[in-house]
């Protein structure tokens, strides 16, 4: 992966946007989440039935919506039909369930966007190239990264197109995968294996821990020289980032 206009690292993850401030995966949690500059803005995909792509986490809308129903199962129409009901809703009133379309129209290009592969289908190398042909610029300017705890999810995409980056998210091994551009390793890991983040820079690899509560344990990962860090309050942690950076440069 390439260095970020030379910005300085850890870069700055937005965790489904900002869902400590809004609520997760719609525009307007995305949008806050670029007041605070980060490097990467990361979002979940599932498809509809009709084929579309949504930014959604759960295989159902029930936890977002209130209202019951599998993605798998609703046109795109019908997905985004439905508001939004949050403990945001008197800032945020009137979000929906947004697609990819709508986020990749107003994403800057020079933010790295990071795609979680969560439906199933992903595994599957047609279904997968519905999501290379839709960021094929981003694939080419390496603007777009894909992410999974699923390696079958992975490997469809790379079946489908070779030279869309993934990044490989794991739990249990401590060991670096040789395979991936990026690696989200459950923090936890690296207490297991100290030399993880070393391994993996050997190999040219990016690491950013799978920690939404990034901010307790800063210092730590700036002494194993991370690349980026998670965030589902960007805008706190951009400034802790420059607080410590303040701090170092002193």
């Amino acid at each position: 992966m390439p260095a970020l206009l030379n910005r300085p690292k850890p870069y700055l993850l937005a965790h489904r946007g900002a869902p400590d401030c809004a609520p997760e995966n719609t525009l307007g949690s995305f949008r806050l989440a670029l007041t605070a500059e980060p490097e990467i803005v990361e979002t979940d995909l599932w498809f509809t039935r009709d084929g579309e792509l949504v930014c959604h986490h759960d295989p159902t809308v029930e936890r977002m919506t209130g209202q019951p129903g599998r993605l798998s199962d609703m046109t795109l129409r019908e997905v985004q039909a439905l508001p939004i009901r949050s403990r945001f809703d008197a800032e945020y009133p009137k979000e929906h369930i947004p697609s990819l379309a709508e986020v990749l129209d107003f994403l800057p290009p020079h933010v790295l966007l990071g795609v979680e592969l969560k439906d199933p289908k992903f595994a599957e190398p047609a279904w997968a190239g519905r999501l290379v042909r839709q960021v094929a610029d981003r694939v080419a300017a390496q603007e777009v990264v894909a992410l999974s705890f699923h390696r079958r999810h992975l490997d469809g995409l790379k079946r489908a197109e070779p030279a869309f980056p993934t990044g490989y998210l794991a739990v249990r091994d401590p060991r670096p995968p040789k395979t991936d551009e990026v690696l989200g390793p459950f923090w936890p890991l690296l207490l297991l294996n100290p030399r993880y983040v070393a391994v993996a820079h050997d190999r040219g690899q990016w690491v950013c821990p799978l920690d939404p509560d990034a901010h307790r344990r800063l210092g730590w990962y700036f002494q194993l020289g991370v690349d980026a860090v998670m965030s589902n309050n960007p805008v706190a942690m951009r400034a802790l980032l420059e607080q410590r950076r303040h701090a170092r440069g002193r």
